[in-house]
């Protein structure tokens, strides 16, 4: 099921370089802590500043994943990795770049539990993109006991807009 309820039209992010404060506390939280990232955002944090225009939402998910699992509409895409063996894509920091419009744009990386868009993050990081942040929990959230993803955290789980082709 998907929810389409207040999916806003598509605005510019935060100015380059410029962190809306809640990713600014995240960013020194997570240099405090050693990550070599930005840092990670809840699920309905990150609806609330991609839904005010104050940031992008990148999915890293393969397309294959977007199309039949779902993806959050007007989300940008770069695929961490491609093709039934996963194989990482070599260009996704360039790509990444392109598409979010420079070095310090402020960006959420999005995938299915929030592993790779993590390692995604690490590398847009080491690339010299500042302002990279991961959506904790992913789209579909950890697996549980019964081998199955949804049922206790995610973007779905949350109830945050969706679509399904």
């Amino acid at each position: 099921m998907s929810s389409l309820s207040a999916i806003p039209k598509p605005t510019s992010p935060q100015p380059a370089g410029e962190l809306p404060p809640e990713l600014a506390a995240i960013r020194e939280q997570a240099a405090a802590a050693g990550l070599l990232y930005a840092g990670g955002i809840s699920p309905q944090a990150a609806w609330e500043l991609v839904s005010a225009g104050k940031v992008l939402l990148v999915d890293v998910r393969s397309a294959e994943e977007r199309k039949f699992v779902g993806h959050v509409p007007d989300s940008l895409h770069v695929a961490w990795a491609t093709g039934t063996a996963l194989s990482r894509n070599p260009r996704f920091v360039r790509e990444l770049e392109s598409k979010i419009g420079g070095k310090d744009v402020p960006a959420l990386l999005l995938c299915r539990s929030g592993k790779r868009s993590a390692l995604a993050a690490e590398a847009a990081a080491k690339a010299g993109l500042t302002c990279i942040f991961n959506v904790l929990e992913g789209f579909e959230g950890e697996i549980d006991a019964a081998q199955q993803r949804g049922k206790a955290d995610g973007w779905r789980f949350h109830g945050l807009p969706w679509v399904q082709d």
